[in-house]
């Protein structure tokens, strides 16, 4: 595959020419606004999300018949992987906008720089998706990171989201670091930033003896903490609970689900693509690593979950434990973990978003994040109780719900390559997650509210909810559909 030029490779870039325009036409558009009008910027926001999911489609019609097109001289590959990605984190980056229009914890004087914030984020994160240079990829990597930053601190009034985003930028700041020395190392053993090639030159270097598999397995074991640190795995989860309880809620959603979707996306660009065919690979025993970095990381996350009060702070572990699900298809390094890692992401999109969508109504009206905030719920919204009922029972895994299929096709992943103590693992560790998932559910429908006051909520807010609780249910319907289907024509 020969690869474009700059000029060439413009015509497939353009999604992310289309982040940086409506980006800086937000910043723009903020200066000649009022302090109150700053609603605007987010309704251009979402036009230009619009905008960039049509180019996205329309470059992903000009594939054709090709598997992929390099771009930039083999610095960033446009295939249907990307694209994939691409358009689950604009989903996630216009479902962010909405909750940030509902949310009022926000400043609505700074929400200009936010809303393009956000964009550049996305397009931080796009690049994520798409690379395939190592320089391309810590570039990516930076961009995210100092612009998440940003985002997690934005509450300036607020001491916890300053201390959030100083934690933020400390952990991040290390694991850059940490990540850069694991890539120069690989530089400079191979000569070359294209992972492709690096694949096929470490294969040779370690047949004929002219590289130590040990610095290899040093390298990557730095670069895999960089990447660590984007999903959450244990050890690099640290920096998560803090940062997802002082940020803005919206901002903590985005990040649960665009930020480690963007992590797996990286993840498996770098080591399935580029090394699963290695001699490294077949001489270090990468299943057996991840598998108990899979292990740890939901059993990590899923007991700390436990004691949390603050729904925002159980989420966050939660999403750590969920990090370590994903991790399950990831340490197959095959085609099937990594279809069970897409399909989990789709479902995880719509449960943990719409989670955190309740989260945003119930802050504005209790104006607490407390478990004893969703205190009879069920009689005061008993719509709203109901999809957050929906969204975590899914997220535990119980049928007939989409939560449940996602975990199912991880499982039947491992289980199909013989790794069955990982998947008893992981079903334990779906036991634990719904003690802390009913404890909110019990607060909802069998604790007695302070207030018995109706709370009433828009009906474009039920039907922005409905955007999330719809899929939820109907996945997990037509998968029992599909397999109730099979069972019959067999």
């Amino acid at each position: 595959m020969q690869p474009l030029s700059n000029i060439e490779s413009i015509l497939y870039f353009s999604p992310e020419i289309l982040l940086v325009i409506f980006a800086t036409a937000g910043i723009i558009l903020d200066l000649f606004l009022k302090n109150r009008e700053s609603e605007k910027v987010a309704y251009l926001s979402l036009v230009g999300v619009g905008c960039v999911l049509v180019a996205v489609l329309f470059t992903h019609a000009s594939l054709g018949a090709k598997e992929s097109i390099s771009l930039f001289l083999g610095m960033v590959r446009l295939d249907r992987f990307a694209i994939f990605f691409k358009v689950i984190l604009l989903l996630a980056t216009a479902a962010t906008i909405l909750f940030s229009l509902r949310s009022e914890e926000l400043d609505a004087r700074l929400k200009g720089e936010y809303y393009a914030l956000l964009l550049a984020v996305t397009l931080g994160m796009f690049l994520m998706a798409s690379s395939t240079n190592l320089l391309m990829i810590f570039i990516s990597l930076e961009t995210v990171s100092l612009t998440s930053y940003i985002l997690a601190g934005f509450l300036t009034h607020n001491p916890r989201s300053s201390e959030a985003a100083f934690k933020y930028i400390t952990y991040g700041a290390v694991a850059s670091g940490t990540m850069l020395f694991g890539l120069s190392l690989l530089f400079g053993m191979t000569g070359t930033g294209d992972v492709g090639q690096i694949s096929t030159r470490l294969a040779e270097m370690l047949s004929t003896g002219e590289v130590s598999p040990l610095a290899v397995l040093i390298s990557i074991t730095f670069i895999l903490a960089g990447v660590g640190y984007k999903i959450a795995s244990v050890p690099f989860h640290m920096w998560s609970p803090d940062v997802y309880e002082g940020a803005p809620i919206p901002i903590t959603a985005f990040l649960s689900v665009a930020s480690k979707s963007a992590g797996f996306a990286l993840f498996i660009r770098f080591f399935y693509t580029g090394f699963s065919n290695s001699a490294l690979m077949q001489s270090v025993d990468w299943t057996l690593m991840l598998a108990i970095v899979s292990a740890l990381t939901m059993t990590v996350g899923n007991f700390a979950a436990l004691p949390q009060r603050n729904v925002k702070r159980l989420l966050a572990y939660s999403s750590i434990a969920h990090g370590g699900y994903l991790l399950m298809g990831g340490v197959l390094l095959t085609s099937e973990g990594i279809g069970a890692i897409l399909f989990y992401l789709v479902v995880y999109l719509f449960m943990n978003l719409g989670a955190f969508y309740v989260v945003v109504l119930i802050a504005n009206e209790v104006g607490s994040e407390m478990v004893e905030g969703y205190r009879g719920l069920s009689v005061r919204a008993p719509l709203v109780a109901g999809a957050m009922a929906i969204f975590l029972f899914s997220l535990t895994g119980i049928p007939p719900f989409a939560g449940f299929f996602g975990k199912w096709v991880l499982f039947a992943a491992v289980i199909d390559k013989g790794l069955y103590w990982l998947a008893f693992v992981g079903l334990l560790n779906s036991v634990v997650s719904l003690y802390y998932y009913a404890r909110i559910v019990k607060a909802m429908y069998l604790e007695t509210p302070e207030e018995t006051e109706t709370v009433s909520f828009s009906t474009g807010t039920f039907a922005l909810l409905s955007v999330f609780v719809v899929p939820t249910i109907l996945i997990g319907f037509l998968n029992i559909f599909y397999t109730f289907s099979n069972i019959a024509l067999q």
